[in-house]
């Protein structure tokens, strides 16, 4: 594991926290090479219901430069380092409990990757967002690329990685980019993460599943018809049932 990835739990919300402040918390190797083990860790716990992934000032200003001229040098090292940042972007598209991006400050490169691999996104107003491959002679990665046109649309899409900008909160919420700006994100990503966890945790799983399945090109099959039977016979359909009936919150 990664000394500057710290994960944390507070009863069924977990938190991970980039902590490397003195690089804007920018995404080494080893950070990209944790995260597959990280992931493996939150849901093999069936404690943690939801995992909020934050920085602190700054959510994640990209790639760690520094490693371009050494680990990254090559075609071949390009390759490698290209591996370590799709499987650990991958890793938190596949968790099997949502996500919450909780984003302040920047949120660029591979720090936006992170960002869009999260279920939800939730900023604060200082937040800026960028894909920056285009300043660097990198191609984006092809599910990353299409984290993002399903997030933002293609137009949008092209525009951010052709240009290579940053832009803004607002711009951000206007395009599909993050689901809220928030007055103060520690507060309402606390709130939210709450909210969900209280759910009922076959529905949470099954919409997860479903809604990619939707964005994958998939149609009502087998596994998605079994996705309902598992939830008719689950102790949390039982229990709000019984909630609805007795005029009570459920309990699940």
């Amino acid at each position: 594991m990664s000394e500057f990835l710290e994960l944390s739990a507070a009863g069924p919300v977990a938190t991970l926290t980039i902590n490397r402040p003195a690089k804007r918390n920018a995404m080494s190797y080893d950070m990209w090479s944790a995260l597959p083990g990280l992931m493996a860790e939150v849901s093999a716990d069936e404690s943690i219901r939801v995992l909020v992934i934050r920085g602190g000032d700054h959510f994640s200003a990209g790639a760690d430069i520094a490693e371009f001229s050494t680990l990254r040098r090559g075609a071949a090292g390009a390759a490698h380092y290209g591996e370590a940042v799709h499987n650990g972007e991958r890793a938190i598209v596949g968790l099997d409990k949502p996500t919450i991006a909780a984003i302040s400050g920047f949120c660029v490169g591979g720090g936006c990757e992170i960002a869009l691999a999260c279920d939800i996104r939730v900023a604060s107003a200082d937040a800026r967002f960028g894909i920056t491959p285009a300043k660097l002679g990198i191609v984006y990665n092809f599910t990353s690329t299409k984290q993002l046109v399903d997030a933002v649309g293609p137009a949008w899409a092209k525009q951010i990685l052709f240009s290579a900008d940053l832009i803004d909160a607002a711009t951000a919420l206007r395009i599909g980019l993050v689901n809220e700006v928030a007055d103060s994100l520690d507060t309402r990503v606390k709130e939210l993460s709450e909210q969900i966890a209280g759910r009922a945790r076959v529905s949470v799983r099954g919409a997860k599943k479903i809604v990619g399945s939707i964005t994958d090109g998939g149609r009502e099959d087998d596994s998605v018809r079994g996705l309902y039977a598992e939830a008719a016979s689950s102790p949390d359909y039982a229990e709000g049932v019984s909630a609805f009936l007795e005029k009570r919150p459920p309990r699940f």
